[in-house]
């Protein structure tokens, strides 16, 4: 079972987003992700122009048709998610830069 991260980081999330998960035609995932999932996430931002290899430790939360927090199961394909900025020293540096009409991707690292 997922244990909120408002209850392990005592704060409200850092943002949310319109998500869409990409399947294997489209490049990306065989199988939707369950709630937990701590992939990574990259954001388009001039600062970051050349760095594209670049992840940041912002995870998703996802939420259902009704924005409860998913507690445990597979996660839809398109909604919203609660996005956490998991490294406290780094919170500012990414609410300076993370605005609505943003382009971000969650990924995961392939070693």
């Amino acid at each position: 079972m997922h244990k909120p991260y408002n209850e392990i980081l005592k704060h409200n999330c850092d943002f949310k987003v319109n998500y869409k998960f990409f399947d294997e035609s489209e490049g990306g995932r065989k199988t939707l992700p369950h709630q937990s999932i701590r992939s990574d996430f990259w954001y388009e931002h001039p600062d970051h122009a050349e760095k594209t290899d670049w992840l940041f430790m912002i995870w998703p939360e996802f939420e259902d048709s009704n924005e409860n927090l998913i507690e445990s199961s597979e996660v839809a394909k398109e909604g919203i998610a609660r996005m956490w900025i998991i490294n406290p020293e780094m919170r500012k540096y990414h609410q300076d830069r993370i605005s609505i009409g943003l382009t971000g991707f969650l990924k995961r690292v392939q070693n």
